[in-house]
């Protein structure tokens, strides 16, 4: 990519377990800006857990609430990790875009696997462990890569460090400067 804005929000896509939000508060330190998670805000703003808003209202109401959430976060100077499907909705994708730069950080289903923990935080992995979980990911990956492939710059995790893939995102904005 190399011309992002360091004006515009950093935005931060990917599957669960992909390291948006430890690799988005190392770049907000780095960077020396805001770090916002869009669940949390989420879940700030309905006083209640992503789980209990998909289990009482559904994955459909919940993308409307999750775009609802994203119109008012930051567009300047701000690294914002994304909730895992927020960007499948192409009105949303484009909101997100509007606001900064877009990075998939990409990993295997073998990888998010290992790394998303108690499958009772997830609602989509729900009831679910080794090898229904990681088909689970390998499906939900494949319907939403066309979604993620429409990012400024897509970064494979897998095997790296939160540092490293920092480390890879600011060079492939062009900012290594900033690292």
């Amino acid at each position: 990519m190399g011309t992002a804005s360091r004006e515009r929000a950093l935005l931060l896509a990917g599957m669960m377990g992909a390291g948006k939000t430890s690799v988005g508060q190392l770049l907000a330190r780095h960077l020396g800006w805001e770090f916002v998670d869009s669940d949390a805000c989420l879940e700030q703003t309905h006083a209640r857990p992503i789980r209990e808003i998909f289990a009482l209202e559904g994955e459909a109401r919940f993308r409307v609430l999750e775009r609802e959430a994203l119109e008012k976060l930051p567009a300047r100077q701000a690294v914002v990790a994304l909730g895992g499907g927020a960007v499948v909705d192409p009105a949303t994708r484009k909101l997100l875009r509007a606001k900064g730069a877009l990075v998939w950080l990409d990993a295997s289903p073998e990888t998010l696997a290992d790394r998303v923990g108690a499958a009772g935080e997830r609602p989509l992995l729900a009831d679910l462990e080794g090898a229904e979980r990681i088909e689970r990911l390998r499906e939900l990956r494949a319907e939403r890569a066309a979604a993620y492939a429409d990012s400024d710059l897509r970064v494979d995790t897998d095997g790296l460090s939160p540092e490293q893939v920092c480390a890879a995102v600011l060079c492939g904005l062009g900012w290594e400067d900033a690292a």
